[in-house]
């Protein structure tokens, strides 16, 4: 396999040659944070949901991070989805965080300066896009 120059794909790249399934990891860790998320999922089905959501948002992360071909711009149409539902755009923000502290935490000692940088701008950018929706 050959390492991407993309930090946040290598960030992906790597969790997955360590993680089979980030979807618990991630729903644990926004529960934990952010409690009230938890009843925002109905008991039963809801994995699947939880999964969808996290492979959606991991596909417009890697776009919006990449070449931004299109897939990105789920992230501004799912803030209008989520108002619908109820949730609170820092929540919608928080989310985006919570995948790539988890990707962190998974990733270990091999989660670089470069990578953390460029999850930090990919993450002030998301911000910035959900704020101006």
């Amino acid at each position: 396999m050959t390492a991407s120059s993309n930090p946040i794909e290598r960030s992906f790249a790597l969790a997955a040659e360590r993680c089979e399934d980030l979807t618990p990891l991630v729903y644990r860790r926004l529960f934990e944070s952010h409690p009230e998320a938890r009843t925002m999922f109905r008991t039963e089905g809801s994995e699947l949901v939880k999964g969808s959501m996290l492979a959606l948002a991991v596909d417009a992360i890697l776009d919006f991070a990449g070449e931004r071909s299109g897939h990105f711009r789920l992230i501004a149409s799912e803030v209008s989805s989520h108002d619908g539902f109820g949730t609170p755009r820092e929540l919608f923000v928080a989310f985006f965080g919570i995948i790539a502290q988890t990707l962190r935490d998974v990733v270990g000692a091999d989660w670089s300066d470069e990578i953390d940088a460029a999850w930090q701008k990919s993450l002030g950018e998301i911000e910035s896009l959900v704020a101006a929706q």
